[in-house]
């Protein structure tokens, strides 16, 4: 007797560096019965997400033109590369990631007839603090994404209270957390404490060095508390902007730029774990700054209440997050 076909799943994505996004498409790529799935990913340029997927043998599809920003020319390019990819895979499933590949890639798995269309939101966009016309365009770029998708994934109780207001998309959100793998392994920490004087108590954060993450509030308040020591674990595009603001206030001996590190490398490095943020979905870095047992100072957006307010860590396990979405692909 012949054993059933693998179900195809195909993986969108916008960009290729590594943060949440990019790390729930990467635990789920990997993470998903082998004997069940065939599963490859199209993302939009080159970097650690790429990578890593090459390491463990999954098929790659690079996108041309899908990016954040907003542009026609840029747009139609990326749509067309997405439609041919979709097309070229011919998956039973695609699971689209952020909001640009959400919404171009919705229009094409349509156009295709795809039989299973999967929307995660990793945080509304519509929900961040911006001029209200960008607000307008988010809110309705994210209703026909959601309006075009079987299934849409929240990943934290304010994103699905925010999600049921869409007009006939209730029904289709379901809360599912990130999840990781416990018990989390951690390295010595040792690069952050040989970086700051023996016994110098240090908060350290940990994330993409950008405005949303506002890494800006911990570097103000070092400045306004001499006793304090921050470590800044990262890269971005606001790189520049720290380095400047950390030598403009005369902090280099207190506040350092470490560059990216995974996390779990350096979380014995932090005496405090922060998490300035003024959006998340739901943290990777917080779950495990969590499961290290670190005390947390944390602005309570996206699902971080959900984290800090957790009982246990058994809601947050990737086990379950895999499990979970699983039942969506059918």
């Amino acid at each position: 007797m012949e054993s059933p076909a693998k179900k195809k799943i195909l993986f969108v994505i916008t960009k290729s560096n590594w943060g949440g996004a990019q790390r729930y498409v990467y635990d789920l790529a990997t993470s998903l019965p082998k004997e069940q799935f065939e599963v490859a990913v199209a993302l939009g340029g080159i970097g650690e997400l790429q990578k890593k997927l090459h390491a463990e043998g999954i098929p790659v599809i690079h996108l041309k033109g899908v990016q954040r920003d907003l542009s026609v020319s840029a747009d139609a390019s990326g749509f067309l590369s997405l439609y041919k990819a979709i097309r070229f895979y011919a998956p039973d499933v695609v699971h689209l990631n952020s909001s640009k590949a959400g919404g171009l890639g919705a229009v094409a798995a349509r156009l295709l007839g795809v039989p299973r269309v999967i929307f995660t939101a990793h945080g509304w966009p519509f929900a961040e603090k911006k001029s209200t016309v960008w607000r307008l365009f988010a809110l309705l770029g994210s209703w026909a994404t959601a309006l075009l998708s079987h299934a849409v994934i929240v990943v934290s109780k304010k994103e699905l209270l925010l999600g049921k207001r869409m007009p006939f998309c209730g029904a289709k959100m379901h809360l599912i957390h990130n999840g990781i793998r416990l018990p989390l392994s951690l390295g010595s920490g040792e690069k952050i404490r040989s970086a700051f004087p023996r016994g110098a108590h240090i908060t350290g954060t940990v994330g993409e060095l950008t405005r949303n993450k506002n890494q800006i509030a911990l570097i103000e308040q070092a400045r306004k508390n001499p006793a304090m020591y921050v470590a800044i674990v990262g890269e971005g595009e606001d790189h520049l902007y720290l380095k400047k603001k950390i030598e403009e206030y005369d902090l280099t001996a207190r506040v350092k730029l470490f560059g990216f590190i995974f996390a779990n490398e350096v979380l014995r490095g932090f005496d405090v774990f922060a998490l300035p943020s003024l959006k998340e979905g739901l943290p990777y870095v917080l779950l495990e700054a969590r499961a290290a047992g670190l005390p947390i100072s944390a602005n309570r957006v996206g699902g971080v209440g959900d984290i800090v307010d957790a009982k246990d860590m058994s809601d947050f396990s990737l086990e379950q997050m895999v499990r979970k979405t699983v039942a969506l692909y059918r």
